[in-house]
């Protein structure tokens, strides 16, 4: 999780594409369907905001680990519009990537 935060904060789409699993899925928590299935999916997520943001940056406000699951409290700021969001993400890693993520906003 370390170095995705990391390559996240360098808008280093590639290393951060690395930490997914092939099939890796993101939700918005409560929602049944995933926002993006698959990794080139995800990709598209991804480098659509660190276009539109290149002042991106996390700050890691606490992070718990239960077996294969990653439990982080963020605080991203530099986001396009300004804002500073708050949020929770929760990571699934199977097979040394990140298989399913939840957000909570």
């Amino acid at each position: 999780m370390q170095a995705q935060l990391e390559a996240y904060n360098r808008g280093d789409l590639d290393n951060f594409m690395a930490t997914f699993h092939p099939e890796a899925e993101l939700f918005a928590l409560g929602d049944p369907a995933p926002r993006a299935q698959g990794r080139e999916a995800v990709r598209g997520i991804y480098r659509e905001l660190f276009a539109r943001s290149p002042e991106l940056h996390s700050d890691l406000v606490h992070r718990a680990v239960f077996g294969d699951r990653v439990i982080d409290h963020e605080r991203i700021t530099g986001r396009e519009g300004g804002d500073v969001l708050e949020l929770i993400m929760v990571y699934e890693v199977e097979d040394g990537g990140i298989r399913r993520a939840w957000s909570i906003k």
